[in-house]
């Protein structure tokens, strides 16, 4: 059974252009032109035809501005199509943004009721459902307080509970797993599994590849408004990562594939200091990184990378296995490089992070997996500025300890003991 079909769907806009000067003296005709000419069209959508049969999970991926919520809009009718077709079976409920539908002057409890009807829930159905959602979103001692006093956790918690305890026959998803600690955030995962195992149909639209990855059965790759791959989730998030400095690596309603490399990442995965795999970390706190590897032959003098990037794309730092010190060489087969970092470093936010193969003093790399993990990073180490130096302190007091490591002392400090021999500061 079919629950969501697109056939030839096309979304056009009109982009305004700015207006040119009217100071200036202009005939009729000369205008006309220029009015004509205010507007430009652009496609969000070209021809976009697939289907999600009912129980499946479809991922749907691409670079900023490649129509991923143009989608959204239109399978939430919140637009409408300028062309095509668009078939939908059974009750459709979208979770955008976690947490839009809260009042702050409301109390949890009130705001409840009021997103739970906005994402369609009847009133009797929540009110089933309120011990449950409370209990899942930790909040019980603050569900009667105006939720403008509730932290960024809580609101998060509560929004998200919410959305978890809806029962449609087709859920929309869009960015919404970055959200409480790891716990929580794990809570989440099983929650929407759940889901997904009891027959509901998921549209999951992310640049957390890795999250897509775990909870898709398939995945679509959009470019420029068109469906550059369709297929299983491994092979074109992969397609993905290659391409996405390079169009011509995404052929327009292609398939995934790819022309077999040296040394390939077979996967990437982060860990706290439990050993728990995570993307939720804290300033200060301990974090390893592991990339494992499959090598087609032998292959010499290979050197792993992990990069960090901030949500704009900035750089910030890195992990690398290039010292003069260590070589690696890699035989025929599988296996992992594992990093670990005692303190890390990066002020909180959210981070993107790349897997690098190559070889050393090669400005080529072999293999580079490009947002093959999400990083978030919460306030751990109470420190400022751009990043955090990992560092300890200890108390010396009295004047012998000061003298002891600085070899010298202030006039203050000299004046208030007796005088002491040239040389022996």
């Amino acid at each position: 059974m079919i629950d969501i079909r697109f056939d030839r769907v096309s979304k056009k806009y009109l982009i305004r252009r700015e207006h040119e000067r009217r100071d200036l003296p202009r005939s009729f005709k000369a205008r006309f032109k220029s009015f004509r000419r205010r507007s430009e069209q652009f496609w969000a959508l070209k021809d976009v035809s697939f289907e999600v049969e009912r129980g499946e999970a479809l991922g749907i991926i691409g670079p900023n501005g490649a129509g991923k919520s143009t989608i959204l809009k239109l399978l939430s009718n919140i637009t409408a199509p300028t062309s095509g077709e668009i078939g939908i079976r059974g009750r459709l409920s979208a979770l955008i943004e976690v947490g839009s539908g809260f009042h702050p002057e409301l109390t949890g409890r009130e705001n409840v009721f009021l997103s739970g009807s906005i994402l369609g829930m009847r009133r009797r159905e929540i009110s089933e459902k309120l011990e449950s959602i409370i209990d899942f979103a930790e909040v019980r001692q603050f569900i009667d307080t105006p939720v403008k006093r509730y932290s960024s956790g809580m609101y998060v918690r509560l929004g998200f509970s919410i959305a978890a305890h809806l029962h449609p026959d087709i859920l929309l998803l869009d960015e919404v797993l970055a959200v409480g600690d790891a716990a929580f955030q794990s809570k989440c995962v099983k929650r929407i599994s759940e889901l997904k195992k009891s027959g509901t149909t998921i549209v999951f639209i992310s640049h957390d590849l890795t999250s897509v990855e775990l909870l898709c059965n398939r995945v679509l790759l959009l470019n420029k408004g068109g469906i550059a791959a369709d297929g299983p989730p491994r092979d074109v998030i992969t397609l993905y990562q290659q391409g996405r400095d390079s169009d011509s690596a995404w052929p327009q309603t292609g398939s995934a594939g790819g022309e077999a490399k040296e040394v390939e990442s077979t996967g990437f995965a982060l860990f706290d200091e439990q050993g728990r795999q995570t993307n939720v970390f804290y300033t200060g706190k301990p974090l390893s990184a592991r990339i494992g590897y499959s090598a087609r032959n032998q292959i010499n003098d290979v050197v792993f990378q992990v990069f960090f990037y901030s949500s704009k794309g900035k750089y910030h730092s890195q992990f690398s296995t290039d010292s003069d010190s260590a070589r690696i060489d890699l035989d025929e087969g599988c296996g992992a490089v594992e990093f670990s970092c005692p303190a890390l470093g990066l002020q909180p936010g959210i981070y993107y992070v790349d897997s690098v193969i190559k070889r050393r003093g090669d400005s080529a790399e072999i293999d580079w997996k490009r947002q093959c993990a999400t990083l978030r990073v919460d306030p751990g180490k109470r420190v400022f500025g751009n990043f955090y130096m990992a560092h300890e302190w200890r108390l010396e007091q009295g004047f012998d300890a000061a003298v002891a490591r600085l070899g010298s002392v202030s006039c203050a400090e000299i004046n208030a003991h007796e005088p002491v021999e040239r040389g022996s500061l």
